[in-house]
């Protein structure tokens, strides 16, 4: 068939574009639910006084609630409480680290310090693509700190 061939191929690449679209739109979703039940957590635990063991429950009520579904351990509760905590600015959350998958976000929150130097890496993971297992690897994240603070006019520092 004439142009058979040629629409084919315009059509993969249409669902393929399509299904990133997707991918990262759910992503977006996911992190920005994360950081409001992080903030939730903060807010309730200063407000009604409650401690750190209400996380632990908070994992067991969730895990009942949706059996189904991964993400809601305590380990992962305290992630969120802590990435809200270091990005108190939703708008942050939804211009850069949304932009990157939730385990990316919790390796560059456990291994940098200096929310300047966070959003160089999340900056950097968006730009070159940067796997899990490279944001895991701390010989070379600690290679990216050293390189980062030299390049102080690239991070603001």
């Amino acid at each position: 068939m004439d142009g058979y061939d040629d629409f084919l191929r315009e059509l993969k690449e249409r669902i393929r574009n399509a299904q990133v679209r997707a991918a990262l739109s759910v992503n977006r979703e996911l992190v920005l639910l994360y950081w409001q039940i992080g903030r939730e957590i903060i807010i309730r635990q200063q407000q009604q006084g409650w401690g750190a063991k209400v996380i632990e429950r908070l994992a067991r009520d969730l895990k009942a609630a949706f059996p189904d579904i991964k993400g809601f351990s305590a380990r992962n509760l305290k992630y969120m409480r802590a990435f809200a905590e270091a990005y108190p600015d939703e708008q942050i959350v939804q211009q850069a680290a949304a932009l990157i998958p939730w385990f990316h976000n919790c390796v560059i929150l456990d291994k940098v310090k200096n929310n300047l130097e966070r959003e160089w890496y999340i900056q950097k993971t968006r730009e070159n693509g940067w796997s899990r297992n490279i944001c895991v690897s701390t010989s070379l994240l600690q290679t990216l700190c050293d390189y980062a603070r030299g390049q102080r006019s690239d991070i603001g520092v």
